[in-house]
């Protein structure tokens, strides 16, 4: 029988959403934080929208052409 995971309580998720939005906007995606984590990807984005976090268009960069 599989357990349901709920977001941790208040000071730990803060803390976890925190380090999380850090890693993401410098440059980390949602699926490798959701690996790194052992969490999956909805509970990552969770996470990054209580922390606030601003998302990035969706596809990434494209070949040919520049991150910047």
């Amino acid at each position: 029988m599989s357990r349901k995971r709920h977001l941790m309580p208040g000071p730990v998720r803060d803390r976890v959403a925190a380090v999380l939005k850090a890693k993401y906007e410098r440059g980390t995606s949602i699926r490798t934080l959701a690996e790194e984590t052992g969490r999956s990807y909805t509970a990552v984005h969770k996470l990054l929208t209580y922390a606030g976090t601003t998302f990035r268009p969706r596809g990434g960069v494209r070949r040919g052409e520049s991150a910047s």
